[in-house]
């Protein structure tokens, strides 16, 4: 069974003014080299990660961003201690930055984990045991957590994904992919704030005896039994061609449902789903395949006022018993509000969340804020449903 490993830190996030957060929906080149999934255009690519950044600094003072969520494997593993650095020097204290890295070898992460020991000791010793002989090649998919705390603490968090999508499994079962056995649970000191990040297929995953999002419910009932709090956010990094296939569906609406027993700890959480855009390239998969459609989802019990847009609508999921902003499929950078306790005082908003700006790309590194005109004039045919949704 899967285990959560909880982290403390140290986050002041002022409650009631929103959770500023950064959803960018950039597209990912992966290509096989060998047997692992590379990032084919690595200057362009580093080059557009930076600029991601470059917008999140601008935010300063009551607007400064909390979160900043990109992509699966959307950045090259050379460019990582340069991103950190960036983090470090153009960021704000009290910021998450949250995403995947292309897929590296088991040798790899442990070194990685080696080097930021302080914070994934227990990582380290739950992959203990699998440093023998071919296990050292397995390739890895790496979600990063990185947190620049209050005083400017700089503090590093990697997991590796539980469950491969149909490109990362081989005949070979050398070259499989490792298959990690931790989530990440993060909980703020100074707020009641609690936050997971997965990547993409361990957010459906279950064999014989249990399943990842049952683990992830049970833990978040502990939270709310124990302390009165619930897991706020919980953000799914994806290069999913597929972001809205029945399986997706079905977990939300378990998720969310409480068909069988009550789920205090998770009612109230928001679910960012965070994908690639539609000019994401994925070797093997089909020319049919659909990108992009990132989403923000929450119960039913927060449902959000009926909206259809350019860049975002709402709907309830096909039928679920949530209710869901999803955005379109290009490249976009979506600026929302997230407010987790909206209800603690009942003279503050009575939205879950707002979108209070979009960005679309000029040119590979430059983006330019989009006019409330842009986003006035209809819904487009990208935002009709995409292949694979029931």
């Amino acid at each position: 069974m899967i285990k959560i490993l909880e982290h403390k830190v140290d986050l002041d996030l002022s409650e009631g003014r929103g959770v500023h957060t950064l959803v960018a929906q950039i597209p990912v080149q992966l290509g096989l080299q060998g047997r692992l999934f590379k990032i084919r255009n690595r200057t362009q690519q580093n080059a557009r990660i930076m600029s991601v950044l470059n917008i999140a600094s601008r935010f300063t003072g009551d607007e400064k961003l909390h979160f900043i969520l990109m992509p699966e494997s959307c950045v090259p593993f050379d460019s990582l201690d340069q991103l950190l650095s960036r983090i470090t020097e153009d960021l704000c204290d009290n910021t998450v930055v949250i995403f995947g890295v292309e897929h590296i070898t088991l040798h790899q992460f442990r070194k990685v984990l080696d080097r930021h020991l302080a914070d994934n000791a227990d990582m380290v010793d739950l992959i203990a045991d699998d440093q023998d002989g071919d296990d050292r090649s397995k390739p890895v998919n790496m979600c990063v957590t990185v947190i620049k705390e209050n005083g400017g603490r700089l503090r590093c968090f990697f997991a590796a994904k539980t469950h491969p999508f149909a490109g990362e499994e081989t005949v070979g079962d050398v070259f499989d992919l490792y298959r990690g056995k931790a989530f990440l649970l993060f909980s703020c000191e100074n707020a009641p704030f609690n936050f997971m990040p997965l990547i993409c297929f361990d957010y459906v995953y279950r064999d014989m005896y249990s399943s990842n999002i049952m683990t992830i419910i049970e833990k978040a009932n502990e939270i709310h039994l124990r302390r009165h709090q619930n897991l706020d956010l919980l953000a799914v990094i994806q290069c999913n061609p597929k972001p809205e296939h029945k399986v997706f569906r079905d977990v939300v609406t378990g998720f969310y449902g409480e068909y069988l027993f009550k789920t205090p700890g998770t009612r109230d959480t928001l679910t960012v789903f965070i994908n690639s855009s539609r000019e994401t390239e994925l070797e093997g998969a089909s020319p049919q395949d659909s990108f992009g459609f990132s989403s923000i989802v929450t119960g039913i019990r927060h449902k959000l006022p009926r909206i259809k847009l350019s860049e975002f609508k709402t709907d309830d999921f096909g039928g679920s018993p949530v209710s869901r902003l999803r955005f379109g499929d290009t490249t976009r950078l979506y600026l929302c509000r997230l407010f987790p306790h909206h209800e603690t005082d009942p003279r503050s908003s009575r939205a879950v969340l707002k979108v209070t700006g979009i960005y679309r790309p000029v040119g590979s590194d430059h983006w330019e804020r989009m006019s409330g005109e842009d986003l006035l004039t209809g819904i487009t045919d990208e935002m009709e449903e995409p292949d694979g949704y029931i």
